[in-house]
């Protein structure tokens, strides 16, 4: 069997990857038009991550997210996911070079601690710990959606007041209404509306806007 040629340039890989990105949306949609160019690299991003064209229509920007979380960025906050697969996938030497911190609190004993006290997940708890934390907060979730009923709550409270949320827990128990839920409120959110999402998505969001500092939300 003849061996076929294929690319083994890495950028070359990428950059081909996303003008069939663009010319797939050309088919789809015909004519479409992102808001600005970092929403754009964002979108583009996502369905580079999952091969899946449905993020151009149920990824969602509220509140100015795209702006709180590139002001975070510059300006030393706190990045905190929800899941280790979710803080692995992100770009962690970018991160500190901007002096940015990140943590997942997920398997820290005092989230065990505060779980069992109070009768609540570990996700729930570790939005508990994190309220703790004296800096701009952004909370990256892709797999608890009890980890967004948590921020919900405790922003109603007047008890966190986080930057942003990247809200994009992917699954069926309330998966969606969380999600929803989030977009409806008056936080600060990029959300994939719907039961997709997951921890690999939620990483590609924030290295998006990583990527992208350069760029403004005014187009």
């Amino acid at each position: 069997m003849k061996s076929r040629e294929y690319m083994t340039i890495p950028n070359k890989i990428t950059d081909k990857s996303f003008q069939m990105i663009q010319d797939e949306i050309d088919k789809l949609a015909p004519g479409y038009q992102f808001d600005d160019p970092v929403q754009e690299a964002i979108i583009k991003r996502a369905i580079h991550t999952t091969a899946d064209f449905d993020y151009l229509q149920n990824l969602k920007f509220s509140h100015d997210a795209i702006g709180r979380i590139q002001h975070l960025m510059q300006h030393g906050g706190t990045i905190f996911t929800d899941t280790t697969m979710a803080l692995a996938g992100m770009n962690k030497q970018k991160l500190d070079d901007l002096g940015v911190h990140y943590h997942c609190y997920i398997r820290d004993p005092r989230v065990f601690e505060i779980a069992k006290d109070q009768g609540i997940t570990r996700s729930m708890a570790a939005i508990e710990l994190a309220a703790t934390v004296p800096t701009e907060k952004l909370f990256v979730i892709g797999n608890a959606p009890t980890a967004l009923y948590k921020i919900l709550e405790m922003v109603q409270q007047e008890r966190l007041d986080p930057a942003a949320v990247i809200g994009v827990p992917v699954g069926f128990v309330e998966a969606a209404e969380s999600k929803q839920a989030l977009y409806d409120s008056n936080i600060p959110a990029i959300v994939a509306l719907g039961r997709k999402g997951g921890s690999n998505l939620a990483a590609a969001l924030t290295n998006a806007i990583l990527y992208n500092l350069n760029l403004t939300t005014e187009g």
